[in-house]
């Protein structure tokens, strides 16, 4: 018969992180972050969309469930879960803390995914942390100080965070404005880390692993990159992110020709204004001619 913390544990295991992700760093962000999670310190990062910052969180849990020494030889090493939620303006408190649900046995309590997080010694990862409502975001605040505490308003409960509980959030700061930013109440609960686009080595170095195209292509697909992203000055909102030079480097390896690999993943997928696309679309033709 299974017990309840047998039931629990087969839950949580569905958030490990059982295989290594690739990452390269750019500077000393590992050292950092696992400076702060030896001192349960909370970590922001700040960046860009796909600069690699849930990527950077999921290696970083799977490295530190792997550097985890066990106590005692009988015992195996403790996973630690990675628990991820995409913030949006419509996520309530219930929604990361927990509610009551009906059923056929009637009504029962579900724990959300934060609770999950702070009862489990997990890690919880909640991105693009401005998109949630301000009151929503309230309720991590004792969960980023001495205390280490969640509220259950609805069940009357205080949680104390198990040990290895960390609060890991995200944002773009080129998306801010003054409706959606981080409070400094909360900004000042946490240490900082920056991401930006990796430099064209480190680039062609992330291209290749993960699209599996020739280095040649993915040093072209860099050089791409680099030189679309000065365009911001000319109007571009967003740069071409890693994560669209990866999805024209694998329609590549699938036998879409490189102009028109570039032209679907890149440059209709950031931009719809037809003056920038053709922008976008001279500097292809300069590069994959």
């Amino acid at each position: 018969m299974t017990t309840i913390n047998e039931f629990h544990q087969q839950k949580i295991e569905e958030y490990y992180v059982n295989e290594e992700p690739f990452y390269v760093p750019s500077s000393d962000e590992i050292q950092v972050f696992e400076s702060a999670y030896a001192q349960r310190i909370p970590i922001l990062l700040k960046g860009p969309t796909g600069t690699g910052k849930t990527r950077f969180v999921e290696h970083m849990v799977w490295k530190l469930s792997n550097n985890k020494q066990p106590k005692s030889k009988k015992k195996s090493p403790v996973n630690i879960p990675l628990i991820t939620v995409a913030c949006h303006e419509d996520l309530t408190a219930s929604d990361l803390v927990g509610r009551y649900l009906f059923d056929a046995n009637g009504t029962r309590w579900i724990d959300g995914p934060l609770t999950k997080a702070v009862k489990s010694g997990g890690i919880c990862y909640l991105d693009e942390v401005v998109e949630a409502r301000k009151d929503t975001t309230v309720i991590i605040h004792p969960l980023t100080d001495h205390r280490r505490t969640l509220t259950i308003d609805k069940l009357g409960e205080v949680v104390d965070a198990a040990d290895g509980f960390l609060l890991v959030v995200s944002y773009n700061p080129g998306y801010q404005n003054a409706m959606k930013d981080l409070k400094h109440s909360t900004r000042q609960r946490f240490v900082a880390l920056e991401f930006n686009f990796p430099n064209q080595e480190r680039e062609t170095q992330i291209i290749h692993h993960e699209s599996g195209v020739s280095l040649e292509i993915s040093e072209r697909l860099a050089k791409l990159g680099e030189k679309i992203r000065n365009l911001r000055e000319h109007g571009l909102d967003e740069g071409a992110s890693t994560r669209v030079l990866i999805y024209a480097g694998k329609l590549i390896k699938q036998g879409i020709s490189e102009r028109r690999a570039c032209e679907v993943a890149v440059t209709w997928g950031i931009t719809d204004d037809s003056r920038t696309q053709k922008s976008i679309n001279e500097v292809v033709t300069s590069i994959f001619p």
